[in-house]
C-alpha cells in the first residue's frame, strides 16, 4: 500500500528522493538531493499535455501509456538501484498520475513508496513560507576583500549556525563573482537550497550570513529574508587596504587573464574610462595587485554609498587585521560577539 505523506513528513522521512518530472522541469528547480527519474521526455511532456488541453484526459493517458511502455522495465530498474533500505519518497508536479504510476511499478517489484501529497507545487509553497517565519539572523558585513565568507566557513566548522548564500548561489557577487565557479542555478532552486539550509538550522540559535546585496549574480534573495536580512544585527569587519588586496589576489590572480578583462570591461561604465584602462593594462601585465586596488576604489565607494542608505549598517566593528580564519574565529568567539555550539 502507497502512503501519502503531507511535505514535513515527507522531507523528514529517510529514503532516496525521486522527481518523475521531466529533465527541464526538475533543471529549473527540484528538492535537494532529489534523483531525476523522468516518466517522459520534455517533448513528450508537451505533446501529452497538448493532447490532454484539445481531445481530453483519456486520449492523453493513452499516448502516456503508449509512450512509457516500452521503458517500464529500465525504469524498474533504476527505482531498484536507488533503492537503499528505505522507502522510496517519490512526487512529481501535483503528486498526479506520473509519481502514481512509478509508484505503482515501484510496488509491483515490491519496493516501499512514500508518495509526497500534492508533489512539488506544495514544496514550492513551503519553501516560500520558510521566507516568512522570523529566523534569529546576524549579518557579517564588511568591504570587499575582508574574508567575509572564508570567516562564515570557519565559523561553520566550530558549530556556529552559517548560511552561506554565495556557496548556494555558485557566486561571489560582483562583476567577477562567477569566476571559477560552477554554473549559478535557477532563482527557484536557489530558494530551495536555501530553505533546506534554513530549515536544517531551526534548532541552531542565531544564524549569520554575509551581509549581500538582494542580488546575488542572477539569484535573487527572496523578500521575506531580505526584510529580515535589512533589520539585523550586523558585525562590520575590518582589514587593511594591502591585506584586503592580498587576499583578492589569492582568490582572483589564478584566473584566465582574459575572463579577468571581460569582467572589467562589463563594468566599464561604472569604474570610469582612467581606472578602466589603468585596470585592463594591469591585468594585461599580470599585476593582479594593481587591478585589485583599481577594483577596490570602486567598489569601495559603492559599498559606503549603499552603507549610507541602510540603517542595519550601524553596529559593532572589529578589526581583524591580517588574522588568518582559525585566528579571526577564536577572536570573535572568544569575545562573545559570536556564539558557539552548545
Amino acid at each position: 500500500m502507497v502512503e501519502r505523506l503531507a511535505i514535513e513528513p515527507f522531507l523528514a522521512a529517510a529514503g532516496p528522493l525521486v522527481d518523475a518530472r521531466s529533465p527541464g522541469e526538475y533543471a529549473r528547480g527540484h528538492i535537494p538531493g532529489a534523483h531525476n527519474l523522468p516518466l517522459f521526455s520534455d517533448d513528450e511532456r508537451a505533446e501529452i499535455g497538448t493532447l490532454y488541453k484539445h481531445r481530453g484526459r483519456q486520449e492523453a493517458v493513452m499516448l502516456g501509456l503508449a509512450r512509457v511502455g516500452s521503458r517500464l522495465a529500465d525504469l524498474g530498474e533504476s527505482l531498484r538501484a536507488l533503492q537503499t533500505g528505505s522507502a522510496l519518497r517519490l512526487h512529481c508536479w501535483r503528486g498526479g498520475l506520473r509519481s502514481a504510476s512509478l509508484a505503482w511499478l515501484a510496488e509491483t517489484i515490491d519496493l516501499p513508496v512514500l508518495l509526497l501529497e500534492g508533489g512539488y507545487k506544495v514544496y514550492r509553497h513551503w519553501v516560500l513560507a520558510q521566507f516568512e517565519q522570523p529566523w534569529p539572523l546576524r549579518l557579517l558585513g564588511g568591504r570587499t576583500g575582508t574574508g567575509k565568507t572564508d570567516l562564515l566557513l570557519e565559523l561553520e566548522r566550530r558549530g556556529v549556525g552559517v548560511v552561506d548564500l554565495e556557496g548556494l548561489a555558485h557566486h561571489r557577487g560582483s562583476s567577477f563573482g562567477g569566476l571559477g565557479l560552477p554554473p549559478q542555478p535557477s532563482t527557484e532552486h536557489f530558494e530551495n537550497r536555501l530553505a533546506a539550509r534554513l530549515n536544517g538550522l531551526a534548532a541552531a540559535g542565531p544564524i549569520w550570513l554575509e551581509a549581500e546585496s538582494v542580488q546575488v549574480g542572477r539569484c535573487r534573495i527572496p523578500a521575506g529574508l531580505w526584510r529580515q536580512m535589512q533589520a539585523a544585527p550586523r558585525l562590520e569587519l575590518r582589514r587593511p587596504l594591502d591585506e584586503r588586496v592580498r587576499r583578492l589576489v589569492a582568490v582572483y590572480g589564478s584566473q584566465n587573464g582574459e575572463a579577468l578583462a571581460e569582467a572589467t570591461t562589463r563594468i566599464a561604465r561604472r569604474l570610469g574610462p582612467e581606472r578602466t584602462r589603468a585596470a585592463l593594462e594591469a591585468i594585461a601585465a599580470e599585476d593582479w595587485a594593481a587591478a585589485c586596488r583599481q577594483m577596490l576604489d570602486y567598489y569601495d565607494r559603492c559599498y559606503d554609498h549603499e552603507a549610507a542608505k541602510q540603517q542595519a549598517m550601524a553596529g559593532e566593528s572589529l578589526d581583524l587585521m591580517t588574522l588568518c580564519e582559525p585566528e579571526a574565529a577564536e577572536l570573535l568567539l572568544q569575545k562573545g560577539q559570536i556564539s558557539g555550539a552548545a
